[in-house]
């Protein structure tokens, strides 16, 4: 899977709200708990980085892109948006 099929998940499940989804369940906490889960994720990145092994700096950073992705679709931010702003800065360089 890659992180497009990841976020068409994640919008279907935004769609759907499915009662047993943490997708859905992080939508319905709202925006600030959607930022938060962000927030908690990017220090643990920090922290496995710091202190832990490559396999936990790996499933944290899979932690933080997944909040990653649940964070744009509440913003309606998709994955293209953010490969033509990377595209270009590339052109900028």
């Amino acid at each position: 899977m890659n992180l497009e099929e990841l976020y068409k998940i994640i919008e279907d499940r935004k769609k759907k709200m499915p009662e047993n989804s943490y997708v859905a369940s992080l939508f319905k906490r709202g925006g600030d708990r959607i930022i938060q889960k962000v927030g908690e994720e990017s220090t643990e990145v920090i922290i496995a980085a710091k202190n832990e092994s490559k396999e936990r700096l790996i499933s944290e950073i899979a932690d933080l892109f997944f909040h990653l992705l649940v964070m744009m679709s509440f913003f309606k931010i998709t994955p293209r948006d953010i490969v033509k702003e990377l595209n270009k800065r590339r052109k900028l360089s």
